[in-house]
């Protein structure tokens, strides 16, 4: 089984407000990551929540979403991907497929490429390319887990990925959406003219 994963616990501050709330083709970022998830096949899915969590949780459809709050979100990314593979994990776990909130502009087609891409033939990791450009999300296989959990917290996820890279799977889509980090006013205008693709 594949999971999804989202990371939505940050603060936010180079956007001002909360970009897990921000909305994007009639839907808040959170709720489109969800849907494109879903709609590329993926039931189950956990969000990792932090600051503003209540609020979050208030605004977004998680019905059916395992909600994960990490009360040290202040430490960094690595302490919520860690506290998702925690609530995620299962046996029958095979990969998580890993959404950051603040890349909205994903195609389900993309997701469903990663996947049939680790189905194939499982690497630890499976990257998504854009006109060379490497992007996001990026699926993570079993095999990693126990490294990621056991990263400090000021190691980042890349360290673990990067030690993997001679086993690492590139797969090229046609999906702009898979650069596109939404972390400050001008990108956040910029999204708002990008054409989904798939």
């Amino acid at each position: 089984m594949i999971g999804g994963l989202i990371l939505a616990a940050g603060e936010s501050s180079r956007m001002g407000r909360d970009k897990a709330l921000l909305t994007y083709r009639g839907r808040t970022f959170l709720d489109s990551i969800i849907h494109t998830l879903r709609d590329a096949g993926i039931e189950r899915i956990a969000v990792v929540l932090g600051h503003h969590a209540e609020d979050i949780r208030k605004a977004s459809n998680l019905e059916g979403v395992d909600v994960v709050v990490n009360s040290e979100y202040r430490r960094g990314q690595t302490s919520s991907l860690q506290a998702g593979l925690r609530g995620v994990e299962r046996p029958e776990l095979d990969a998580i497929v890993l959404c950051l909130v603040d890349h909205p502009a994903v195609s389900a087609a993309t997701v469903q490429k990663l996947v049939g891409s680790f189905q194939q033939s499982p690497a630890p990791v499976v990257i998504p390319t854009y006109q060379g450009q490497r992007g996001h999300p990026v699926l993570i296989g079993r095999a990693l887990f126990p490294a990621l959990l056991s990263l400090a917290p000021s190691e980042g996820a890349n360290t673990i990925i990067r030690s993997h890279g001679d086993a690492t799977q590139f797969v090229g889509v046609d999906d702009p959406g898979i650069l596109l980090d939404v972390d400050a006013p001008e990108t956040y205008q910029r999204l708002e003219h990008t054409e989904p693709r798939g």
